[in-house]
């Protein structure tokens, strides 16, 4: 195996060992890191926008296990990088897991196995490009949803009861998070809103 796959491999491993970032996955159940390996995997190979770091994380912590949505996400993007590394050098299982001991790794020996699974299953599959210009510089959108509400009160009026939208956009940004963006409108807002839907899938048909 050359060098440069080696440091490669080595960086996305200090990744997860700085900030205790091992240490948290010590704390993740096999099953839930090797879910989570699968959605990486799938990301990379396109089949979805993103890895749901936010779902994932709030199973994690009904289940007692104190995890941040940050920490998850920073865990997401070192096993990412050492996916996506590995398969631009079309390594093999032992190579990725020789590796992972070379580089003094602290990784917990649950993990190293799903990772060693997932590779051995998968890694024929994945496909990365070489040419990092050709990857995404803006998010995905994975979805939308909305509600209407009616405001009762506010600190300087003791009853407003004018009505309003909220809007939940969740999106995938370049890297694979998936995020959820939620804002509020007026109706003069929304329907300003849906006029310019209204506008851009007039332009699509013409497309």
């Amino acid at each position: 195996m050359a060098a440069g796959p080696a440091v490669l491999l080595a960086r996305a491993v200090e990744a997860l060992d700085v900030g205790g970032a091992a240490d948290k996955i010590s704390l993740i159940p096999q099953d839930f890191f090797a879910e989570l390996c699968e959605q990486i995997i799938q990301h990379l190979n396109h089949k979805i926008p993103g890895v749901n770091t936010v779902e994932l994380c709030r199973r994690l912590q009904t289940s007692g296990i104190e995890i941040s949505v940050g920490e998850l996400a920073k865990i997401t993007n070192a096993v990412s990088f050492l996916f996506s590394t590995a398969a631009r050098n079309n390594l093999s299982t032992e190579d990725l897991v020789t590796t992972l001991g070379s580089a003094g790794s602290t990784l917990p020996k649950h993990a190293v196995q799903v990772i060693r699974h997932v590779w051995n299953e998968q890694s024929k599959s994945v496909s990365v490009s070489e040419d990092v210009g050709n990857m995404a510089t803006v998010g995905q959108f994975v979805d939308m949803k909305w509600k209407l509400g009616v405001a009762m009160s506010s600190d300087t009026c003791r009853s407003l009861k004018y009505p309003y939208v909220t809007v939940t956009l969740k999106v995938a940004d370049p890297s694979g998070q998936i995020t959820d963006k939620t804002f509020e409108m007026t109706i003069p807002q929304f329907k300003n809103f849906f006029r310019q839907f209204k506008e851009m899938a007039a332009v699509l048909e013409t497309v």
